[in-house]
């Protein structure tokens, strides 16, 4: 058992000081969280400094927190952004370690069993395993997690039981050592030393833990007793520091010891036994035949392996929990006092709450055709009233909260101020009869001035209809439909910013990536049309696409004024209101935000060509040669940037390669 080291406090390091909203709303939920309010919402506009603001509060509550992203991307962008504000405390980084993953499910319709498929990324799994060997070591911890903390992870009081303490002039015989690496899903491999592995030089012993990237740890034996313990360069063998004690954490999240292992296994026959039976009763062979040879084949992989492939469906006996009972997941790793901010909650919040049913569906199919033992459904996530009650503090941060944060608590923070000075853009809502020549006259200013147009459609054949006219009219547009992959999107968005094409038009252009200061006009068509993407939620979100911009304007286009409508333009006006007497006060003039266009991934500088054509036309252009330099170099900027923790680029290389792999 390790010492936890709860002394460490967080120490926020930032040029700037808190300005605008930002000191009232730290105030605020710093009080709250004092005062053991349970749950609060900060509402905060787009550029408001909404991070900084988490950042200040996490500074002041000094309580480990868990910050929840709605997927990888923005995941990524907060660990970079928290890691610049706490660089001498822990801020780790916990998603799915999945690059590829196909989820083993059966089509009865089509008799189709698809196997488990996963492309484990390394560096995400180093990253986990950092991630909840920090908060089993210390106070100070910030981890930044997608919704996949909450799918079952290992028992977290297993894993710290099974944490190997060694201590300079400890007694322990080597062979102990030895078996004791192994006990924790360790591998000997004296040639090829990686992470979780170990290797053997007569009385020197060196271990690469899992959750470390570069160093690994050489213990020196005189006897019985370790004479020396001293952290080295894995690749070069140079010794970077001596160290009196080290705690070497498991290999892998799912550990257990021999006896639970055995355990676990009678529990397993004796389900399968009793599964076995109810199959052959209701005349059902092929599955009984199917599923005993299976799990026999597990079971033996098991005492031969100490593990099998797909040994998560087997956790409920691992883990000793009963039918139906929660798994354990990333939340248990943290102490009790613990606080929980949800970023974009109105996406996160409806994702942890469908992750269940979505799940369930899939591995029912699974047991009811013999594939999976019933215990296979008890590795799952958690359902929602399960993550709340793991709650102790939670934080729900959105420029939109949703009906679901709103029913938790009546405690609202509002962040309306930017620092930028930039106001909420003005609305203008205009007939739809004309709408279309009246468009053209606004895209037309905007061409002039040099900035750029969104326009929102209902339906995939408007958006179609729209770009071939207005390209007929000699207008420079582009179509960002939900085909588009990663690579294109990416060429697409850096296209607009330079002034390639003026216009994007989509039918749901809320997702990240999509914050371009050149927007000056976003073109709302069929505004009063109700439904989920005319939402007063989906609106707002739309405005906001025009308040990185100080001439940012928005046109509904509609006949009458919904509920939905009035109310979006209510809540604009009355930010934009308390922004400009703000500005009033402070003498502040408001500037368009600037922002470096990213220069495209590595593909676009060896295709550079006259010609216009895309990059992916251009690649299929190469012969086998240049494809397989272009991929090796994009394979080795993708670890660079994994290495140096900028995950956005990381994934977006990753799926460039996925789709230039697929097209070759």
């Amino acid at each position: 058992m390790i010492e936890k080291d709860n002394s460490r406090v967080f120490e926020l390091v930032s040029k700037y000081e808190p300005a605008g909203d930002q000191p009232e709303a730290i105030k605020q939920l710093v009080n709250n969280i004092e005062k053991h309010e349970k749950a609060q919402i900060l509402l905060g506009v787009t550029g408001s400094g909404k991070t900084f603001t988490m950042s200040n509060v996490i500074k002041e509550v000094n309580k480990p927190t868990l910050i929840i992203a709605h997927n990888k991307t923005l995941a990524g962008q907060l660990y970079s952004e928290f890691k610049e504000f706490f660089p001498n405390n822990a801020v780790e980084y916990f998603v799915s370690y999945y690059d590829y993953y196909q989820p083993e499910a059966y089509v009865p319709s089509s008799d189709t069993y698809i196997e488990k498929d996963a492309s484990v990324n390394d560096e995400i799994d180093k990253l986990r395993h950092s991630a909840t060997s920090s908060l089993l070591e210390r106070n100070d911890v910030i981890v930044v997690a997608s919704v996949s903390c909450i799918y079952g992870l290992g028992d977290p009081k297993e894993y710290q039981d099974q944490v190997l303490s060694l201590r300079e002039g400890m007694e322990i015989s080597r062979e102990e050592l030895l078996r004791k690496l192994v006990d924790i899903q360790f591998d000997r491999n004296d040639i090829d030393f990686q992470r979780g592995r170990f290797r053997v030089r007569g009385d020197v012993i060196e271990i690469f833990p899992a959750s470390r990237d570069e160093h690994a740890l050489r213990v020196e034996f005189f006897g019985d007793e370790i004479d020396r313990i001293r952290e080295v360069e894995a690749l070069t063998g140079e010794v970077i520091a001596d160290r009196e004690h080290v705690a070497i954490f498991p290999a892998t999240h799912f550990v257990t010891n021999d006896d639970q292992m055995e355990d676990s296994i009678q529990k397993i026959q004796k389900e399968l036994a009793e599964r076995l039976k109810e199959l052959r009763e209701n005349e059902q062979l092929l599955e009984a035949q199917r599923l005993e040879q299976r799990t026999n084949y597990d079971i033996e992989m098991m005492r031969e392996m100490g593990y099998c492939s797909g040994i998560e469906n087997y956790s409920r006996h691992m883990d000793g929990r009963s039918p139906g009972d929660s798994p354990y997941t990333l939340i248990d790793f943290f102490p009790d006092e613990f606080l929980i901010m949800v970023d974009e909650s109105h996406v996160t919040m409806p994702q942890i709450r469908g992750m269940y049913n979505g799940d369930k569906a899939r591995k029912q199919m699974l047991v009811d055709y013999g594939f999976r033992l019933p215990s296979a459904l008890d590795n799952r996530p958690l359902r929602l009233e399960e993550f709340e009650a793991h709650v102790n503090q939670i934080l729900y941060v959105s420029a939109t909260p949703g009906p679901y944060e709103l029913e938790q608590t009546p405690e609202v923070i509002e962040q309306i101020i930017r620092p930028t000075g930039l106001l909420d853009p003005t609305i203008e809502v205009r007939p739809i009869m004309g709408q279309i020549d009246d468009l053209v006259g606004e895209i037309n200013l905007r061409t002039d001035r040099n900035e750029r147009v969104f326009i929102t459609t209902l339906t995939k054949k408007m958006s179609e209809d729209l770009t071939d006219y207005f390209k007929e009219l000699g207008l420079k547009v582009k179509y960002l439909h939900s085909d588009i992959k990663t690579l294109e999107r990416t060429e697409i968005i850096r296209d607009l910013r330079l002034g390639v094409f003026d216009v994007l038009i989509g039918i749901n252009l809320l997702r990240e990536g999509l914050d371009v200061p050149e927007v000056s006009l976003v073109a709302i068509l069929d505004a009063d049309k109700e439904g989920f993407l005319r939402s007063e939620r989906s609106l707002v979100q739309s405005i906001g696409r025009a308040a990185r911009n100080s001439e940012g304007k928005v046109i509904m286009y509609a006949d009458k004024m919904t509920d939905s409508m009035q109310r979006a333009i209510n809540e604009t006006q009355r930010r934009r209101e308390i922004q400009a007497a703000y500005n009033e006060e402070h003498g502040i003039v408001p500037q368009t935000i600037i922002k470096d266009i990213r220069d495209l991934i590595s593909i676009s500088k060896l295709a550079e060509d006259t010609d216009g054509n895309s990059i992916v036309e251009q690649y299929q252009k190469m012969s086998r040669q240049e494809k397989g330099h272009v991929l090796e170099e994009m394979e080795l900027a993708m670890r660079a940037a994994a290495k140096s923790l900028d995950f956005e680029k990381a994934a977006t290389l990753r799926d460039t390669i996925l789709e230039l792999k697929a097209g070759k």
